[in-house]
């Protein structure tokens, strides 16, 4: 990313929407890659130098929760989904693969620059240093990376802020709206359920039993906080 200007993947079978897409985000200055197959999206993204991904999920080779999947296993690129599926259990699939947004259609163009804007925000980072320890569990801000004892983990970059900003208020409550705010900014509608789900990931990812976890406790009906198991 240069001065604002992103280099798009925009992954859809529809070529009058990838066109839509194409025309809408150019206009904001933008460089704007194609793929109509998840196969090409996975080639694209493994040649090109990207920093985002707007990805449909109806695609003729396979799902696109398998795209996020295999994108995933390798890299952290924000990935925002654009779908006409609006079940939650879509919504939930995508985002548990490592999605960090996800947009119904038909959408505004408006909305959708505002999530790109969101998600690269986050990816971008929301401080430029510094380092957090709670139990064994070590962050480095500044690399945005996260360890659990001598184990990096990979998380994305919505997960990473998350749990940025629930351990620099370490042993404190933090409200469902404060860590909504602080991570999307511009509320939208979907960022309480888009929270449980990163918070689930989180566990699953850092948590030793993620059933019982002892670094992200829940405050029921409140939000949630970090603790430090060894005090």
């Amino acid at each position: 990313m240069k001065d604002g200007k992103l280099r798009i993947l925009i992954v859809d079978d529809e070529e009058a929407i990838r066109h839509f897409l194409k025309a809408s985000l150019r206009a904001y200055q933008h460089t704007i890659f194609e793929a109509g197959s998840g196969q090409e999206a996975l080639d694209l993204t493994s040649q090109a130098k990207l920093d985002l991904i707007i990805l449909d999920l109806g695609l003729p080779d396979m799902d696109g929760v398998e795209v996020i999947r295999e994108v995933r296993q390798w890299n952290n690129l924000p990935i925002i989904v654009l779908s006409v599926r609006n079940r939650e259990q879509d919504k939930i699939a995508a985002l548990d693969e490592g999605a960090d947004d996800y947009l119904t259609k038909p959408f505004g163009v408006g909305e959708l620059i505002a999530r790109i804007r969101g998600v690269m925000r986050r990816a971008g980072g929301l401080v430029v240093g510094g380092t957090l320890r709670l139990g064994a569990l070590f962050m480095d801000v500044a690399r945005r990376e996260v360890h659990i004892g001598t184990v990096m983990v990979s998380l994305t970059p919505t997960e990473f802020d998350i749990l940025h900003i629930l351990m620099q208020e370490a042993g404190k409550v933090l409200t469902h709206h404060q860590i909504i705010d602080r991570v999307w900014g511009a509320h939208q509608g979907d960022e309480s359920r888009l929270l449980r789900v990163n918070i689930s990931n989180l566990r699953k990812k850092i948590e030793p039993d993620p059933n019982q976890p002892v670094y992200i406790k829940t405050e029921l009906g409140v939000g949630y906080r970090v603790v430090d198991p060894w005090e």
